[in-house]
């Protein structure tokens, strides 16, 4: 089994821990690194899987129960909305315009150019 696999395997045995990345006090990037140096096993865990953050994090897990089921929240709209990446928004639509831009292009119809009449030999200077 390789390491990210243990790592999951680890968080399912220890719940408490998904409380403080949605708090926004750890990430999972961090919480990975420590699991990689220290193991599951190390002191380094104490803060997070200690009795009194269990409480905290039971809290906090029926809370998050109970708003789950009364429907998104306006803050988890607003959570939702920080994380979208607004230059590839923008790459996308000015993609979108140039395919929409070739497209006209290929609709609208060609103007005719008047067709050449060459000069007669005998006209001097608009005579």
């Amino acid at each position: 089994m390789d390491k990210k696999t243990e790592f999951k395997e680890f968080v399912k045995g220890h719940p408490k821990l998904i409380s403080f990345v949605k708090n926004g006090e750890m990430t999972w990037q961090r919480f990975y690194e420590m699991y990689d140096l220290y193991g599951g096993e190390g002191e380094v865990w104490n803060p997070y899987l200690s009795k009194e953050n269990t409480r905290q994090a039971v809290g906090a897990a029926a809370t998050g129960a109970a708003a789950a089921t009364a429907g998104v929240g306006l803050a988890d709209m607003f959570g939702w909305l920080k994380q979208i990446d607004l230059d590839g928004v923008q790459g996308g639509i000015n993609s979108l315009q140039r395919v929409l831009s070739v497209i006209s292009d290929l609709k609208t119809p060609e103007t005719k150019k008047p067709e050449y009449k060459p000069r007669p030999l005998y006209k001097h200077f608009e005579d």
